[in-house]
């Protein structure tokens, strides 16, 4: 399936296009919290625990308002969760990190976990704007392989921004784009007529009551370790080869692979059960990450920093499409908030890991792929409870057929 042939379809430009502009802050805001305490006088000791502290209550506060979504839809619930983060990210300004902690520390939190459930709301729209099981797998892909574009264009324009006017003015910009695309997604007529599953309430663990989910969601954790890891890793590299700007390409040379991946993956149908994929795709992104240990030079480190990258896509998007499968009904925006989370929390602890280890050059080459591993771990024992044998098949608007019926007799 062509993405240009997605992209024409009512509705996609539109949802991809809001949905990345509405996550745009999730790129910027910890650029420009480290700008903004820094020009405050503040230590970066500092700085850099707020931003950690907002990059992991984001990650937790997704899966609480993907149930809120689908308890209540999606108008009403991301439309309080925008203003929110949006009124504290326009606060921080006003605010002293130094004189004000407990304040300043306080709108942070809130700025992290009211983050709307932009990404989860979008895969729960597909099915109800692609009624086409390929076409959704390509918008899937091409969604998947774009998120990069939010770390490739949110950290310049911060830099750009505090430059010219300050990180007050960058800060009070995040808040803005964010809040106009949400706009653009929210008044779109596939999210206004966006309706949850009437099912008996799910129980506390929700989606997580699915062992095979549960199984799924703990692997995803080492892709965010591994990814997570890479950003510091290019950080040290930087340091040791007094290249500076290798710290912004070797990520972005992740991200580009990402997108490669992305169109590739989403073009063709590729041979095999999606559990497959999920499992070939796991261990080529594993495989990906072992050229580091080689020690590469500032050049070719942006080269094979994009190996791991062509296969992300493919893994994230199998992994969307399993939950797709085999989330119980009423829980599927919460289930693809746990995704998203685990990603998240996996990305918060592999930068707290690599830090300790940048210090050691092997160790710190070593660590995203250790990440990557533990995902391939995971999933190679609970393939059984998490297999689907192919595209997922819906019933409905909003139901999906168990994978167990969808198997052949």
């Amino acid at each position: 399936m062509e993405p240009a042939h997605v992209l024409r379809r009512p509705y996609v430009a539109r949802l991809l296009a809001g949905t990345m502009i509405a996550r745009l802050p999730t790129g910027m805001a910890p650029v420009a919290l480290l700008l903004l305490v820094a020009d405050q006088g503040g230590a970066l000791s500092t700085a850099a625990l707020l931003c950690a502290a907002y990059g992991l209550a984001s990650a937790l506060g997704q899966p609480a308002l993907g149930r809120l979504v689908d308890r209540h839809g999606q108008t009403a619930v991301t439309c309080a969760a925008t203003l929110c983060t949006s009124i504290a990210l326009l606060t921080l300004p006003h605010l002293d990190a130094a004189d004000q902690k407990v304040l300043f520390a306080g709108a942070v939190l809130l700025a992290g976990a009211a983050t709307p459930p932009m990404e989860a709301n979008l895969r729960a729209l597909w099915p109800s704007v692609l009624t086409d099981p390929a076409q959704r797998r390509a918008a899937l892909a091409l969604d998947t392989g774009s998120q990069g574009l939010i770390f490739i264009a949110g950290p310049p324009l911060v830099a750009a921004l505090t430059a010219v006017t300050g990180p007050s003015t960058a800060l009070s910009a995040t808040a803005v784009l964010g809040l106009a695309g949400a706009a653009v997604v929210l008044t779109s007529a596939p999210s206004r007529r966006w309706r949850p599953v009437a099912t008996a309430p799910s129980g506390f663990l929700g989606p997580l009551r699915s062992p095979g989910l549960a199984a799924l969601f703990i692997a995803l954790t080492g892709t965010g370790v591994a990814l997570g890891a890479h950003t510091v890793w290019a950080v040290s590299l930087a340091e040791r080869t007094q290249t500076a700007a290798l710290s912004g390409l070797v990520p972005a040379a992740l991200s580009v692979g990402s997108l490669i991946g992305g169109a590739l993956y989403g073009r063709r149908a590729w041979p095999g059960s999606i559990t497959v994929q999920l499992l070939i795709s796991s261990g080529a992104f594993a495989a990906g990450w072992l050229s580091l240990l080689a020690h590469p030079g500032a050049l070719a480190a942006i080269g094979v920093s994009a190996l791991p990258g062509l296969f992300l896509t493919a893994l994230v998007t199998s992994s969307f499409l399993t939950v797709d499968a085999h989330a119980p009904d009423g829980t599927v925006t919460e289930a693809y908030a746990w995704l998203i989370a685990a990603i998240g929390i996996g990305q918060a602890a592999g930068t707290a890991l690599a830090g300790p280890l940048a210090a050691h050059t092997q160790l710190g080459a070593g660590l995203p792929a250790a990440g990557a591993l533990f995902t391939l771990a995971v999933l190679l024992p609970a393939r059984r409870r998490i297999h689907v044998p192919g595209p997922p098949v819906r019933r409905g608007r909003h139901r999906r057929v168990p994978a167990h019926a969808a198997r052949p007799a």
